[in-house]
């Protein structure tokens, strides 16, 4: 099992953050686009190699995320239309997102197997969230899919700020 800890910078503009280990080493890092479209969050790895992208598709009537991995697209996340609660679906192969993911408290399934857990820490200066990895092979893409979900979240709290 490896664990890592996502926290994320309360006011930095252009979305950069870094993934560390259970050492506090960073493993990840995280960018966001500034002011571009389509807006787009690169993850790379220690030696500066792209491991995933995140792209919010421009000029949609509901918000769709799509997640690529290693060059493979893996992952859509889609908001469904729905009157008073935000709804979504994950879309990707063979994975199961259970537990409360809009609270980002969530396990990740592979083929009904549990590959790894997301917990957020509360009481943090910014998002912070702790994810522990059962199925190695499938460490980057549970990271970029808690990435692409804290991408989502932070979409509908800045479209529901906008529409007051």
């Amino acid at each position: 099992m490896k664990e890592f800890i996502i926290k994320q910078k309360m006011l930095r503009m252009n979305g950069q953050f870094n993934v560390k280990d259970e050492q506090g080493n960073d493993v990840y890092e995280v960018e966001g686009s500034f002011l571009k479209i389509p807006k787009t969050y690169t993850i790379q790895d220690a030696e500066a190699n792209e491991v995933a992208r995140i792209t919010k598709k421009a000029f949609s009537f509901l918000p769709t995320f799509h997640l690529e991995v290693e060059g493979q697209e893996t992952v859509t996340i889609q908001k469904e239309f729905s009157f008073l609660k935000p709804r979504y679906t994950i879309d990707a192969p063979g994975i199961e997102v259970l537990g409360t993911w809009w609270e980002m408290s969530f396990d990740v399934l592979k083929d009904g197997e549990v590959a790894g857990t997301v917990d957020k820490k509360w009481f943090q200066w910014g998002d912070s969230y702790q994810v522990q990895i059962y199925n190695e092979d499938l460490e980057k893409l549970i990271i970029a899919l808690v990435i692409a979900i804290d991408c989502v979240k932070s979409d509908q709290s800045a479209a529901s700020a906008a529409s007051f």
